[in-house]
């Protein structure tokens, strides 16, 4: 079975996650898409955070009209903290499988910075899709640079949510 991976904090899951995923499900053929909230970013100050439950209760609302997406907790699970482990522990667990990662730009950018970021590469196809705002920098980044054959770019419609402008307003609500 062909399952996307959406890692992230989901803090808080929008409908911009809704609109790659459904894109997702539908241009690549996969049979699931499955949400990994993680307990806690490593590049993320954990005061910044949403306690867990939270994130992970409302992701499973925001996602819960598509049968075919699952939010999962199961980096707490698997005992891993970055992606690279994750990955390689999923597809010890779950060898029938076929995993492909899914990003926006913004995380491509900054994929470099992630630990073991060459592992990921080596391990599963990356589909990157188009929130606009650092596209050329993504684009002409070092990761493409080193694996333009296990990152598949992917232009659509821009969705506006972002999960850093709704924590603003909630704070400036409050």
């Amino acid at each position: 079975m062909k399952i996307g991976l959406l890692g992230g904090s989901f803090n808080p899951a929008h409908d911009g996650h809704l609109h790659i995923s459904k894109i997702a499900l539908h241009k690549l053929g996969l049979r699931q898409l499955w949400w990994l909230v993680t307990p806690q970013n490593p590049l993320k100050k954990a005061d910044d955070m949403a306690d867990f439950v939270v994130r992970y209760d409302h992701a499973c609302a925001v996602a819960a009209d598509n049968p075919h997406i699952k939010v999962l907790g199961i980096e707490a699970e698997l005992g891993t903290v970055y992606t690279a482990d994750t990955i390689r522990r999923l597809k010890q667990k779950f060898p029938q499988h076929e995993f492909i990662w899914l990003m926006g730009t913004d995380n491509l950018v900054q994929l470099p910075r992630w630990k073991h970021w060459e592992d990921i590469c080596k391990q599963v196809h990356i589909h990157v899709f188009d929130r606009n705002e650092q596209l050329y920098e993504a684009m002409n980044g070092k990761a493409i640079a080193k694996y333009p054959d296990k990152i598949h770019y992917h232009y659509i419609r821009e969705n506006p949510q972002s999960a850093t402008q709704i924590r603003k307003k909630l704070r400036s609500m409050k």
